[in-house]
């Protein structure tokens, strides 16, 4: 016992020393260090002037940071010798004579940069040069590894990627030094991206205010963005608006930082939608103006000179699917024109061209019904815009040599309901979701929504990081990503503090989109906890913002206190409307305060959003303008709409008479009073388990399960690993989990079992067994129906998948449940027994736990 306890302690210790263990910046001087500024100095920067135009920017980048860190400047020099005898330099392997040189001389091995895409090396090298004693050598695999490379090194001193867009300070050091070593990296999904989109009336007016509109001024601040977070990809906006025509200066900015520029899942050859409506000539249809709309892809092909990925394939005008006539045929056909317009233009083959066809919506039907492009095309892989994976390749597929994607969604206008106003992702289901799509190597683009860019700023960060190194970050260290990223922001002081709020604020938000919440979304016996819950969070919020230095107020609003502050007031208002129409339906004089209530908190909405465009001095004027209340189906209104409150006249209305709480019956008394582990007892004729409280968990056969830290609605959710597991068989010692609970009266057992609203992405559907005591396990698809509209809307609305089990009588005394693994990627969040006594709810009954020694986990 005691090996296998010291073995968990290593294994928890050699996981943190991973994450941590790359840190090479300090403040303090040691022995061997490397001084970028001391108290009297800034050390020059030197790079190659016929070094890529991205490497001089990013040196200019450095230079800006340092002096914003420390109050000192360095020279940036391009002229030879040097002549400092401690210098930085900065360049790439292909075009830095510095950088060259000192491979030559044997000073600098660079055998982990060969041949890889976007690495960098961060060395200290002793007498690299004649007179020089000491350099710091950034060096890239090429122009975007060296980017990265300095990058990492402002970040490590201080420097927020977010320190323009959210206004996070740089925090102030007055001397940096770096530590001796060799630091190197690279990421592991080869491009890495955003998708600007939805993006009016926000971001739109803000960006015409702010620069004149989706100019290259506003694209150089998205392109820095990208390149501090260790992205490389974006697909621009594109609601009115044409990133190739609108600036011509557009594509030169891209060139500039490096950005890869590539274009939605329907606009094909690097024509933007709206290109279509300003130059189009004839009908959206390949059948009857084909002529001109080659023609149209052509000019497209020719003018998009930059580093590019090229959509292809065709769907119908303005995101709509082509007609239900459309052949397979028809669309093989368009794209083999599209790779010869492709050829013609850059005069190479279709397949030195880098190009993606999205499986996006109906397309992926043509996919499945046998459709298929060139092995050099990636094959782009959606969710279903709603953060579910749709499809995964098989673990057995022949390899593709332009392999699989991911376009992926934390905004979305469409059906059941838009959701564009504010961030409801929780990064533990992304994390899930991008795991899955990691392990079944889809690797070679991931993509991901974002609409107006702010208020997502939190998932951002997730999503990219993430992606540059999906075996960094698993169940047993998601939780520290938040507190890590909120040091970042904010200083190790309240890191803690603020990491919890991001954690609770992620997992609170996602369940249910606030573009779909009501009066009615929650009984009231729910409403009063939930809205206690987001009460609590605000009133953290509060505090840590009155500790926080006044410096960081505006950053610690946008990240932290708006959101919270604006969803805790939302759940308010419409917890208001309901006791409004619970009191006015039994015409009692309390539904007049609780209406004046709603409309008070309907007027603070607005107020908090006024609030948010009068911060920075006025800088995000616009944001958050997106209007949130009054949807009656899926498109948003025009205007915020108040929701209807009714007023009881005084003289009419009835007392509310004080009643009497019923007698509650529970079974807990049946519990042993030697009690260990988790065991759960019925309550008012049900019991609530959360799914990763088992009492018992077996593993066998290499197939582990693990618990993802605040997946769940109300708590955290189990699934086996690895998710790339083959299909099991039921036996006996079938990987399961086991529940141990106590009934106190002889009834049938309704099982209620919530699921993550995973969808079938092997295409052979995905399947559990449960049974309780010695029934034969009963086999279930977990995802059989998502073919049908109305209930996958469901799934997606409430944020979750029940699947109903009847089970034989349970006599009073105790019972075991177990829940088997058929299938990898099913994710359990809560089970619920129903006894008699469940009542309708949202989230479901809180949990009928024994609390034990054993420490309970939400």
């Amino acid at each position: 016992m005691m090996q296998k306890f010291n073995l968990t302690v290593l294994a928890i210790f050699f996981s943190a020393l991973q994450l941590y263990a790359q840190e090479i910046v300090t403040n303090i001087k040691q022995s061997g260090t490397f001084p970028v500024v001391t108290a009297t100095v800034a050390t020059p920067i030197y790079t190659d002037g016929k070094d890529h135009e991205l490497v001089i920017k990013a040196a200019a980048l450095l230079q800006n940071d340092i002096e914003a860190v420390t109050g000192k400047k360095p020279i940036i020099r391009t002229s030879f010798p040097i002549s400092n005898t401690q210098v930085i330099i900065i360049g790439s392997l292909d075009h830095s004579s510095l950088i060259q040189q000192l491979i030559k001389e044997k000073k600098l091995n660079v055998e982990k940069l060969q041949n890889k895409w976007e690495a960098y090396q961060i060395q200290v090298v002793n007498k690299p040069f004649k007179g020089v004693e000491q350099a710091l050598v950034i060096a890239g695999s090429d122009r975007r590894g060296t980017a990265y490379g300095v990058f990492e090194l402002s970040r490590q001193m201080g420097v927020s990627p977010w320190y323009w867009w959210a206004d996070v300070p740089v925090k102030k050091q007055t001397q940096i030094f770096i530590k001796n070593g060799i630091f190197t990296d690279a990421p592991k999904v080869k491009y890495r991206g955003i998708f600007i989109n939805d993006e009016a009336p926000a971001l739109s007016n803000w960006s015409k205010e702010q620069f004149g509109g989706f100019n290259h001024k506003f694209y150089e601040k998205v392109f820095e963005l990208i390149l501090r977070l260790k992205g490389n990809y974006l697909w621009p906006a594109m609601w009115g608006s044409a990133f190739y025509d609108d600036d011509s200066l557009n594509i030169k900015m891209a060139d500039a930082y490096g950005i890869v520029i590539g274009t939605s899942h329907h606009e094909p050859l690097m024509r933007a939608h709206d290109e279509w409506r300003r130059y189009g000539q004839g009908k959206w249809n390949y059948d009857s103006n084909e002529v001109r709309l080659k023609e149209f892809w052509r000019s497209g092909m020719q003018r998009a000179t930059n580093e590019k990925i090229v959509s292809i394939g065709m769907r119908g005008d303005g995101d709509e699917p082509m007609s239900r006539e459309t052949a397979t045929a028809l669309l093989e056909r368009i794209v083999k024109d599209q790779r010869q317009i492709i050829e013609e233009v850059t005069g190479k083959p279709a397949s030195q061209t880098p190009q993606l066809w999205a499986l996006y919506k109906e397309v992926q039907d043509y996919y499945d019904k046998g459709m298929r492009v060139p092995d050099d095309v990636t094959l782009l892989l959606c969710d279903d815009n709603w953060g579910n994976i749709r499809k995964l390749p098989k673990l057995n597929e022949k390899p593709r040599s332009g392999g699989y994607g991911i376009y992926y969604h934390f905004d979305y206008v469409g059906g059941p309901r838009n959701y564009k106003w504010i961030n409801t992702n929780n990064i533990a289901r992304v994390w899930e979701q991008m795991h899955l799509a990691y392990e079944y190597d889809a690797r070679q683009i991931w993509i991901v929504n974002v609409g107006d860019i702010k208020p997502m700023e939190f998932p951002i960060s997730f999503f990219l990081d993430y992606a540059w190194n999906p075996e960094k970050w698993n169940t047993d260290n998601l939780r520290s990503y938040y507190t890590s990223w909120a040091q970042k922001q904010f200083g190790a002081q309240q890191s803690k503090e603020i990491g919890d709020m991001l954690r609770l604020y992620s997992q609170y938000s996602a369940r249910r989109k606030p573009e779909l919440l009501d009066a009615r979304t929650y009984n009231l016996e729910e409403w009063q906890r939930v809205v206690g819950e987001w009460n609590q969070l605000l009133q953290r919020a509060e505090k840590v913002n009155a500790m926080l230095p006044y410096s960081y107020r505006d950053a610690f609003f946008q990240l932290v206190l708006h959101p919270v502050k604006a969803i805790t007031n939302l759940h308010q208002m419409y917890h208001a409307v309901a006791l409004n129409h619970f009191y006015e339906e039994k015409n009692n004089a309390l539904a007049n305060g609780y209406a004046d209530k709603a409309k008070k908190l309907y007027e603070q909405d607005s107020l908090i959003t006024l609030h948010y465009h009068s911060i920075a001095a006025g800088k995000w004027n616009h944001m958050m303008s997106q209007t949130h209340i009054g949807y009656t189906y899926w498109q948003q209104p025009p205007f915020n709409k108040m929701p209807e409150v009714k007023y009881v006249s005084s003289t009419a209305a009835v007392q509310e008479t004080v009643k009497t709480e019923p007698v509650r019956k529970t079974a807990e008394h049946l519990l042993p009073a030697t009690a260990k582990g988790y065991l759960f007892f019925e309550k008012d004729g049900y019991v609530s388990i959360e799914a990763a409280h088992y009492t018992r968990a077996i593993s066998t056969g290499g197939i582990q399960w693990k618990v993802i830290p605040d997946i769940g609605r109300t708590g955290s959710g189990i699934t086996p690993f690895p998710v790339t597991a083959t299909k099991q068989q039921l036996q006996i010692q079938t990987p399961h989990t086991e529940y141990d609970f106590y009934v106190y009266d002889s009834s049938k057992g309704v099982l209620n079992a919530y699921f993550s609203p995973t969808l079938n992405f092997t295409g052979e559907g995905l399947q559990y067994a449960i049974s309780i005591d010695n029934e034969e396990p009963q086999v279930i698809t977990l995802n059989k129906e998502e073919n049908n509209a109305s209930i996958w809307n469901s799934w997606v609305a409430n944020n979750i998948i029940i699947k109903k089990t009847e089970h034989k009588i349970l006599k009073p005394g105790k019972h075991t449940l177990r829940y088997y693994m058929v299938d990898p990627g099913i994710v359990l969040q809560k089970l619920v027994i129903d006894l008699g006594g469940l009542k309708t709810s949202y989230l479901g009954p809180q949990e009928t736990i024994y609390q034990t020694k054993k420490t309970i986990t939400p």
